[in-house]
This record gives C-alpha cells, structure tokens and sequence, in this order.
C-alpha cells in the first residue's frame, strides 16, 4: 500500500510540473509542446473495445477541463479527453462546461468583476450569474477552476494548475501525448453563443469551432487513415449545429441526447421526437452516434434501482450508430443500488449487458484498470 500511495503522489507530480510546463509556454507566447520529441511513431488508438472518453478529463481527481485534468487522463489511459467548448466575449473558444463561472471558478473572490452578475435565459429558463461570454480571454485567466463537488478532492482550487484553458491549448494536450489519443470536443450551448458573442468576420461560433480543428489537421470520416491519425468525435445537443457542422466536416459526430424533461435548444423537441425511429433515421444521415444521459438509457426508480433498459440502444445499432452514454462516476452516491457500491459491476453492466460502444467517465485509470483486467481473464 505505501509502495502504491508513493507511487500515485509521484505520478501527479509529474503531471502537474507537465501542466504547467505547458501552461508557461501557452502564456509566454511559446508553443506548448514540451512532451513530444521529432517525428516518432505513436501507439495507435486502440479500437478493439469500447472507447474510454475522460469527461471534461480526469475530473474526477482534478479540477474539470484544466491542462492538469487532461494530461492525467491522457496518463491514465484515456482513449478520448473530452471537452465543452464555449467562447468568450472577444471571441476565443476556451475549455468550459457552464455558460456561468459561478459554480467552477473562484469569479465571486474577485472584486473587480463584481458588476457583471446578470440575468439572461438559457435554454429555455432565465439563468443569474457571471456569464463567460461578458469576459474576455486576458480576464479569464485571471480566474482559477476549482473542483465542482464538495466530496471531491479541492486541494488544487485556486492553484496554478487551475486556469481555464483555450481549444488551442486542450487540442495541443492531445497531439503532445507519447501516443494517439482522440479529442472529443462539444459544440456548447450554440444558440446560446451565438446570441451573445459576434465575430468580425461575421461567422458563426459552429465555424470558428471547426475551423480550429481544421487548423490543426483534423478530418476524414471515422476509421479513414486521415482519422486514425487525428481522431475525433464532434458532439452536441443541437441537431442543427450538427447538421450545419456537417456541411463544414466529414469528421465523425456524435447527437447528445439529454433527460426526458430537457428540450433541444434550438428546434425545441421533446425527448420522445429526437429518440423516434423517424428521427433518428433522418439524424444518421449526419451522425455516427448518440451520446444519451445514461438514465435515458436504462431509467432508474426513486428508490436508486434500475429498470429494464429501454430500446435506444438497439434502434440505434440497427441504423449503424453508435451508442457512448454520459456520465460514470464512481463515488458511492452515483452508483445505483444493483451495483453494490461497486463500479467495476457498473461497468460490466453497461458494457456487457447494455452493450454500448463507449462511456464518458470522470475516472478514465478505472475504467481502463477494468477492461484491461477483464481482457486479461478472456
């Protein structure tokens, strides 16, 4: 056990000295790509088994959608780092889950901000806080990224490992790694970003946002050699996004689908219209998967036991599309009761049982730690 703590308390270190190798670079101008040497072969992707997709990185130990929470994943064993992507007011896309800085920033301890805390509505529902299209990119660095949830490690909130980071800078994690590892990033609340920030150019934020990848190399449909190098999964909640995307990209994409109260923010659809057998056959003509909230999947009762999982994921391997659910977190109080407080069952369970084609997981070394010993024992 000592060996092993020893072990962990030195492989974070590494990652964070990484991270703010990379972060040092990024702020002085350099370009961040310490951990590559000249044009060595990587180790492919794999592609035998389900994918591991890192949410918002490791977050699950570090401050979410930092460098710090990207490189741990990519150290884990992530196969994909997953990201939202939103933009700030003088139009640069940065790494963000929320549309409001509140919850996972130290926004509130900084006095010269205060004057910007606002109403407006989003999705449907009026929203008060410090909005991330009201600051710009300089004003966003000022801030750090702290943990989202009490029960979780906070001793990295307010550090210099924290601050917010641009798609730039999370796309540069990615190509740096030792071997390929895919970026799964999300267009976020575009009906959202649109209304509040304008380019000069008079593009809309779903171009700037492939424009980026296209900058970096990425493209190619999925499981092209083009691919394979530089993979990447497109994600959203907004079908029209996808769909215009569509017209920018023949990377893969992959439709987000929400709880069945939460309407699509741009056509306004219910859950039952987006997951019908006619949507979805008008959707694959655009999208290589759906990316549901889990208990869309196989809904829970209120007493935190599962019921018998609906039919998404057959109607959707009938059409070809993939199926990568959200969200697998492993503490105790996510886990429902058949799983016995143990997330390698969850893990079986939705693998095996369900049959999904990857997860989106706050713990990428768990989920890897699982299929690697559950491929050594077939």
């Amino acid at each position: 056990v000592r060996l092993t703590c020893v072990c962990v308390r030195a492989c974070a270190g590494v990652v964070v000295a990484a991270a703010l190798l990379v972060l040092g670079c990024a702020s002085s101008g350099a370009t961040a790509r310490p951990l590559v040497g000249a044009a060595a072969a990587k180790q492919p992707l794999q592609t035998s088994r389900p994918y591991n997709i890192a949410h918002r990185g490791s977050n699950g130990e570090l401050p979410e959608e930092t460098a710090a929470a990207y490189m741990r994943a990519v150290d884990e064993g992530a196969d994909f780092i997953e990201a939202d992507i939103v933009a700030t007011k003088d139009g640069h896309l940065v790494c963000f889950h929320d549309v409001t800085l509140d919850d996972t920033t130290d926004v509130a301890d900084h006095k010269e901000f205060a004057a910007r805390r606002r109403t407006l509505q989003v999705q449907w529902a009026n929203v008060t806080g410090y909005f991330i299209t009201d600051f710009t990119l300089a004003e966003l660095k000022t801030l750090r990224v702290k943990q989202r949830w009490s029960f979780r490690d906070k001793s990295h909130d307010g550090t210099r490992i924290s601050p917010i980071i641009t798609f730039d800078e999370f796309i540069d994690i990615a190509l740096n790694a030792k071997r390929v590892v895919g970026i799964y990033p999300e267009m976020k609340s575009p009906v959202f970003i649109n209304q509040h920030v304008k380019w000069a150019d008079g593009k809309k934020y779903e171009d700037k946002f492939i424009a980026t990848l296209k900058k970096y190399g990425y493209g190619g449909k999925y499981m092209t050699k083009r691919w394979t190098e530089r993979p990447v999964f497109i994600q959203s909640f907004a079908p029209t996004s996808l769909i215009y995307a569509a017209d920018l990209t023949d990377s893969p994409k992959v439709f987000l689908i929400d709880d069945v109260t939460v309407r699509t923010e741009d056509t306004d659809q219910s859950y039952e219209e987006i997951t019908s057998d006619e949507y979805l056959d008008y959707m694959r003509e655009y999208v290589v998967g759906i990316g549901p909230w889990k208990d869309t999947v196989v809904p829970p009762t209120r007493d935190n036991t599962l019921t018998t999982p609906t039919d998404m994921v057959a109607m959707a391997h009938a059409r070809g599309l993939q199926v990568h659910p959200y969200t697998y977190r492993n503490e105790n109080r996510f886990l429902h009761y058949n799983f016995r407080q143990d997330p390698y069952a969850e893990y079986d369970y939705w693998l095996n049982d369900v049959g999904v084609d990857g997860l989106f997981t706050d713990f990428p070394a768990s989920l890897r730690r699982f299929q690697d010993w559950t491929a050594a024992k077939n």
